[in-house]
């Protein structure tokens, strides 16, 4: 269920990029704003993503989606060592696949120089200010999981959030450092592209800022108080962290 749900936003984000970044696409032509096209990416990668987790299956997993959601959790002993493992090995292969799934029919177009395999790289303003923009951003939307998942009333909203961060993300930090926030979405896209700058910044960064969002809240709110790592946790299926009961 990871691997899908990572390997679906690898798709949606792969095809919006060739549909608004590539010369030969006429939206693209309609559009020249690049903060229009970037915007338009964002709201449809932010769709994707509450999609994502509202869906049966991400329900269940919980849709973490992110090695670097997962590590978090584990450090506030949220989910065993083993399972973590396996939710980052998923997740790696689940957003190559999806990749590759869209590189089959549309080759030319993905390996494109304008799309270039949706890879992340650090924009003009270099490496330091890609860092910092991704430690930030994987901070803030970590601390937002964190405090609305465990606010009763709050944390069915929790994916919802999620995603709205997602699309003001691509919109308003791309341009820094192209917005990842995710060691293995970086890696999707990285490895067929043949592309590897500055990628000790999309393998840290994220995992920094999340646990520092991590060890913000736990100061606030006793780790063993914490609700389940689940990004929407009031759902009719069995919690495989706490053994939540389906719902009748």
């Amino acid at each position: 269920m990871e691997a899908a749900g990572l390997g679906l936003f690898m798709v949606s984000a792969c095809l919006m990029t060739v549909l608004l970044e590539h010369p030969a696409s006429p939206i693209h032509h309609a559009l020249p704003d690049p903060f229009v096209r970037r915007a338009l990416i964002g709201l449809a990668m932010g769709l994707t993503a509450i999609a994502i987790i509202y869906s049966p299956w991400g329900k269940q997993s919980g849709a973490h989606l992110n090695p670097a959601v997962t590590l978090t959790f584990l450090r506030l002993g949220k989910i065993r060592p083993a399972d973590a493992f396996g939710y980052a090995a998923a997740q790696f292969a689940g957003g190559g696949a999806g990749v590759l799934l869209v590189a089959v029919p549309l080759m030319s177009y993905l390996a494109d120089p304008s799309v270039n395999y949706a890879v992340t790289v650090p924009g003009p303003s270099g490496t330091a200010v890609a860092f910092a923009a991704e430690a930030c951003i994987s901070f803030g939307l970590m601390l937002a999981v964190l405090v609305l998942s465990n606010r009763p009333r709050l944390a069915r909203f929790t994916g919802l959030f999620a995603g709205m961060l997602v699309a003001a993300y691509i919109t308003l930090e791309a341009p820094l450092s192209g917005m990842s926030m995710n060691p293995a979405r970086t890696v999707a896209s990285a490895a067929p592209a043949h592309v590897w700058t500055a990628w000790w910044i999309y393998w840290s960064a994220p995992v920094l800022g999340m646990l520092a969002a991590a060890e913000v809240f736990s100061r606030l709110r006793r780790a063993g108080d914490l609700a389940c790592p689940k990004l929407h946790h009031d759902n009719p299926f069995r919690c495989i962290f706490c053994g939540k009961p389906p719902a009748v």
